[in-house]
């Protein structure tokens, strides 16, 4: 299970990559839809390189439900420490 640090870098990585944005700008009080106006496809190409990474199943509810980056990387963190 990676460390929520590990986590953290994951997601903001990805994000940054999909969004085209520095990983700077990325924290975890970002509001992926306040800051960035993110779109649908937008949403499920971080999460489906989400899943590839963490070799884990994300259900699309469970992307839009999180308001923050931080909620996020709990939810995953969460998921992650979750029995298969």
């Amino acid at each position: 299970m990676p460390t929520r640090e590990d986590l953290a870098l994951l997601v903001r990585t990805t994000i940054s990559d999909v969004l085209g944005t520095d990983v700077e700008d990325v924290d975890e009080r970002t509001s992926l839809l306040n800051d960035y106006g993110i779109d649908s496809l937008e949403l499920m190409e971080i999460g489906a390189r989400l899943e590839r990474a963490l070799k884990l199943r994300i259900a699309v509810e469970d992307l839009t439900s999180a308001q923050d980056v931080g909620q996020a990387i709990d939810l995953l963190r969460a998921r992650t420490a979750e029995p298969v």
